[in-house]
């Protein structure tokens, strides 16, 4: 009997998308006579609209090493799914091509919000496997999410190159790090590049605290300093708004940065200094995995493999203590993993003299 099992790629890409399709087929390959992988287009997109292709072994070779993803992706946000539009019904439409296909299961790759509508269509009575994928590292449950450890390494590389030019013109750089909600990339990334500045949506920043650190540095006869500021940053006075009036004054950016801002301040209390903005942006979901993300997510492929040959739906697969291991969907659905603010990585960081622009 043929085990016809579907995978798509959802959301924003990352690096080891493809790794860990290659660890799920192969070990699918490998372990069962008869099985079919169906490869939808464009993540829910694809399964909503019968867009798919019948994938073959040769299609997982060589792809260990190659960034983005073979099915292509698209955001799907899971506030929208259960909405009709002009009359189609995307949930509807997703357990018919579901059913239509005689699938025996579907492993999703995505971050929260893509979990969030695989658990859906658990609950909806489909058999479904999450793997997180995401660069922000922000999944509940899971110590890891692939993607992280390279997207930590384009940021890290890149903050690397702007200290030369900063110190080598005497300039005050603000580089935005990806992590809208989350820091988790800011952090890690900050640290590696010996930033002594390092600003996260999870601790509010004042300031005058920044101020008082470049000041610091240049005593210190350092006459350059680097910020790595996650794109999520906030003041404290904007952490007082309310919800509203803080989106409105997001919205009055037009796009533009957090850093943009945050530069201009700085230039007005260091009038003698050049102050510099710059974004790392999308080159942080882009290029080929690290080899751990390599590593990593192959294991991850592998138990996702294994919990549909064991019929066991309706997990995610998470990584734990070092160990790959699975939880519930709905333990993870809707929540998402922050930097504590009184964790230890943050305040090991504050005893060497890092500042998150708080205290």
């Amino acid at each position: 009997m043929t085990l016809r099992v579907g995978i798509l790629t959802s959301g924003g890409d990352c690096q080891a998308l493809n790794a860990t399709m290659r660890g799920l087929a192969k070990t699918l390959y490998n372990c069962v006579d008869d099985v079919e992988i169906i490869g939808f287009k464009n993540g829910y997109y694809g399964l909503m609209h019968e867009k798919y292709v019948k994938m073959q072994p040769k299609d997982f070779s060589g792809i260990i090493d190659q960034g983005g993803t073979i099915l292509g992706t698209s955001r799907q946000p899971f506030k929208y799914m259960r909405v009709i539009d002009d009359g189609f019904d995307k949930v509807a439409a997703m357990k018919k091509t579901y059913k239509k296909l005689n699938l025996d299961a579907l492993a999703v790759l995505g971050g929260n919000g893509s979990l969030k509508s695989a658990n859906m269509l658990a609950q909806e009575g489909l058999n479904v496997i999450g793997l997180p994928k995401t660069i922000d590292n922000d999944t509940w449950g899971t110590d890891y999410t692939f993607g992280f450890q390279s997207a930590v390494d384009v940021a890290t590389r890149y903050l690397d190159d702007i200290r030369t030019t900063a110190q080598s013109h005497s300039r005050i750089f603000v580089v935005e790090v990806m992590g809208h909600k989350v820091g988790h990339i800011t952090l890690h990334a900050g640290l590696a590049a010996g930033s002594d500045i390092i600003l996260l949506p999870e601790i509010p920043y004042d300031l005058d605290v920044i101020a008082k650190k470049i000041k610091q540095r240049e005593k210190q006869g350092k006459n350059f300093t680097v910020i790595a500021c996650a794109e999520g940053a906030i003041s404290k006075e904007d952490a007082k708004l309310p919800k509203k009036k803080y989106k409105a004054k997001v919205a009055a950016r037009n796009g533009q940065s957090v850093v943009v801002g945050l530069g201009e301040d700085l230039q007005k209390l260091f009038p003698a200094k050049e102050v510099r903005t710059a974004v790392i942006g999308h080159a942080q979901r882009g290029g080929a995995p690290d080899a751990y993300d390599r590593a990593i997510s192959t294991r991850f492929g592998i138990e996702g493999a294994r919990l549909i040959m064991n019929r066991s739906f309706g997990r995610l697969v998470v990584l734990k203590r070092g160990e790959v291991d699975s939880i519930a969907l709905e333990d993870t659905a809707g929540k998402l993993a922050y930097v504590d603010p009184e964790g230890k990585t943050v305040n090991n960081a504050r005893l060497m003299g890092v500042t998150f622009g708080d205290k």
